[in-house]
């Protein structure tokens, strides 16, 4: 089992900046890609994160151009309950990227953030 739990898109690029971090590290890392369907978190999963992160549940969302075209707005994701729901439906707007670590996570915004979680 890896030592680090990534929430990934490879696409984007402080994801890919916190992998080759880890990488450099030598840190074991298993790379969740959440856009995939097979990779998804359930509502539950996204629960457990939840409880593990150090962030406010409501940064775990990303507020961009996808977030609007949905309607959404900051009261649809104020609580802990309602982030878990919006993200169980719309999984690309998890923010990213997302390290698990120890039962501990973090989002990995700003980038200075991700050597010294990985590192702890």
């Amino acid at each position: 089992m890896a030592d680090v739990v990534i929430f990934h898109n490879p696409n984007c690029s402080t994801s890919k900046y916190a992998v080759g971090v880890a990488s450099d590290l030598g840190v074991e890392v298993d790379e969740r890609r959440y856009l995939l369907k097979a990779q998804r978190p359930t509502r539950d999963e996204i629960v457990v994160l939840l409880d593990q992160l150090e962030d406010p549940a409501t940064d775990l969302v990303r507020r961009d151009a996808q977030f609007a075209k949905l309607g959404l707005t900051d009261a649809d994701v104020a609580s802990a309950d309602q982030v878990a729901d919006v993200l169980a439906e719309h999984p690309q707007l998890l923010q990213r990227p997302v390290l698990v670590k120890d039962g501990r996570a973090i989002i990995g915004r700003p980038k200075d953030r991700v050597e010294p979680f990985l590192r702890g």
